[in-house]
């Protein structure tokens, strides 16, 4: 049994990027940790959801909890740093936001769980976070400096395929008449020529739609994420993308835990 750890930016971070993924680890075997960086407390209030004198941190851990069992996590862990909200929002200064945390601190916190876990295997987000938010990109320089101090073997940036994915909203988009978000396509994920590693998770899409599901806050029934219909929605979510470090540029691999006992 090998243990991969996730670290994500956001409650239900995992879900969209990896959940396919993480429960394809699960299912054969080995041992799945998941730790998100921040408290999520910048996310979508709905109007009525919350119960008299709950909060949207405590919501959102709840459904962060609820889809890790899911997808097969043994271990999720919050760091703990506030949302820092997207790029230019005054929050990104806010004392104790994610985007303003040291480097170096934030990087030995999440390395002590990869020593302690013994993991093989982590992923994080692309040096640009998958979209340019902030957060995702503190994800990338947190997790790389944590698995070099950790010597964590396999490197994983989870990110897109550019071309692939945007072609499958914009067809998902043209075939069922939907609104998809507006998407600068120049800024998001990595083209196909720089990802080295494509994951089939079809098999998996189930589990990844009920995780999604899980963050209700945050996905509601009638987002477009869920909206889709089953074809749609497989194939949109159906391929995960990921460059490994030392590794490519090209397709060399199609299981994160490959030849790992």
């Amino acid at each position: 049994m090998a243990t991969i750890v996730t670290f994500q930016a956001h409650p239900d971070d995992e879900s969209i990027t990896v959940g396919g993924s993480l429960r394809k680890a699960a299912d054969a075997g080995h041992r799945v940790v998941l730790v998100v960086a921040t408290n999520g407390e910048l996310g979508e209030i709905p109007e009525g959801l919350l119960a008299e004198g709950e909060t949207l941190v405590e919501r959102r851990a709840a459904e962060t909890r609820a889809a890790a069992d899911i997808l097969g996590v043994k271990r999720l862990e919050f760091l703990g740093y506030k949302d820092s909200g997207m790029m230019g929002w005054e929050q990104n200064s806010a004392p104790g936001s994610f985007w303003t945390a040291s480097v170096e601190e934030a990087a030995a916190k999440l390395a002590a769980i990869l020593v302690e876990e013994r993991a093989d295997v982590i992923t994080f987000d692309d040096d640009n976070g998958g979209y340019g938010h902030p957060d995702h990109i503190q994800v990338h320089r947190v997790g790389r400096r944590a698995a070099e101090l950790a010597g964590t073997p396999r490197v994983y940036q989870h990110t897109s395929n550019r071309e692939e994915s945007v072609a499958r909203w914009r067809r998902y988009a043209e075939e069922t008449g939907a609104e998809i978000p507006d998407l600068d396509t120049a800024e998001f994920g990595k083209p196909g020529a720089l990802l080295t590693a494509r994951v089939d998770v079809h098999e998996y899409v189930e589990a990844k739609r009920a995780a999604m599901r899980a963050h209700r806050s945050q996905i509601p029934e009638d987002s477009w994420f869920l909206a889709m219909p089953d074809k749609h929605f497989a194939e949109t979510f159906g391929t995960e993308w990921f460059i490994r470090e030392g590794q490519g540029p090209g397709i060399t691999e199609t299981d994160l835990m490959a030849g790992l006992a």
